[in-house]
């Protein structure tokens, strides 16, 4: 496995990362075991740089994450999440972005992580009530104390990123990237390269799209996010399954997975570009794997660019109530 920058300070990690939301039933029931063997498989295939969120599973996957480096001593690099509240009972979700609610929970994903530090910690979603000139004094605060190593930000616009930058260094920013979400190439990914930035793309598959040929919304779990996302919602998926189906042959003819090819893409983007795909099964972790090594030529990239122009998607990318909480610019 390859490897990128992911900290101002030249750190690296392997150039694709392991996304762990999946493990706590966000697309469907997951289990310990399924977790615990699908992290295995990833350090196995030099996947070792893992990102949660104390908010996946209201602290589950941590837990899954702590358990897994407790029984194994693995070396991984860890990205962990803060910022957003959320009503366990009702459902009902906020922001808080103050000094006092981001050192509560830093402290509470420490614990269930079972490390004194992590390597890199995000604001998972802005806060308006706070400016991004004080989260970033708060956030280098805790890395003067040894908590974290880097600070990111998740899903802001390039124009926040110019503000926080002019606090201090900031090391990588999240947000949604792939084949059919390219708002990032509205500045973003080109704010990123020109501050040394790490721009950490999650859901680079589509949200399975580019990873099963056979994805059928009729047959999603109940708590399964997708199906109250737009691009999940007829019309809408009828037209999105025509076009992927159009990419998965392309992925056969050049006798790849197709989640090779989508994370190949991904990669080709930048050399600053450290996508963080999830799965909930050990068995998909090959195929994204192998896009470390996958050359992805100007040819292959013109006939993708021919299959899915940029705007192809229909539907849009998050519901009215799913919007809650990314920047938005351009």
């Amino acid at each position: 496995m390859k490897t990128r920058s992911l900290l101002q300070t030249g750190q690296s990690v392997p150039e694709i990362g392991l996304g762990c939301m999946n493990f706590t039933g966000f697309y469907g029931p997951s289990s310990d075991a399924e977790a615990q063997q699908t992290m295995a498989r990833a350090v196995d295939l030099g996947i070792t740089f893992f990102d949660t969120s104390n908010i996946y599973g209201f602290g589950q996957s941590e837990t899954m994450i702590g358990a897994f480096l407790r029984s194994t001593g693995a070396d991984i690099t860890l990205a962990t999440k803060a910022g957003i509240w959320r009503d366990a009972t009702h459902g009902n979700r906020g922001f808080n972005n103050t000094s006092a609610y981001l050192r509560t929970e830093l402290e509470g994903s420490l614990r269930r992580l079972g490390v004194d530090r992590v390597d890199l910690f995000y604001v998972h979603r802005r806060d308006p009530s706070v400016e991004i000139e004080a989260v970033m004094e708060t956030l280098l605060t805790f890395k003067e104390e040894g908590k974290i190593g880097g600070i990111g930000f998740s899903e802001i616009a390039p124009a926040s990123l110019k503000r926080a930058l002019a606090v201090g260094p900031v090391d990588a920013v999240q947000s949604e990237y792939s084949l059919w979400t390219r708002q990032p190439e509205l500045g973003l990914i080109q704010a990123c390269a020109a501050s040394g930035v790490a721009l950490v793309p999650y859901s680079p598959l589509g949200r399975g799209m580019f990873a099963q040929d056979a994805l059928d919304p009729a047959r999603f779990a109940d708590g399964d996010w997708r199906r109250r996302n737009p691009r999940f919602q007829e019309p809408n998926f009828s037209h999105n399954r025509e076009v992927t189906q159009r990419f998965h042959a392309l992925a056969r003819d050049l006798g790849i997975a197709p989640a090779t090819l989508a994370l190949a893409w991904c990669l080709s983007r930048g050399p600053h570009v450290i996508p963080i795909p999830g799965t909930r099964s050990a068995a998909h972790l090959d195929a994204i794997a192998a896009a470390s090594d996958f050359v992805l030529t100007p040819d292959i990239a013109a006939t993708l660019d021919g299959i899915m122009p940029v705007g192809w998607a229909h539907g849009d990318r998050y519901s009215a109530d799913q919007w809650n909480g990314p920047e938005g610019y351009c």
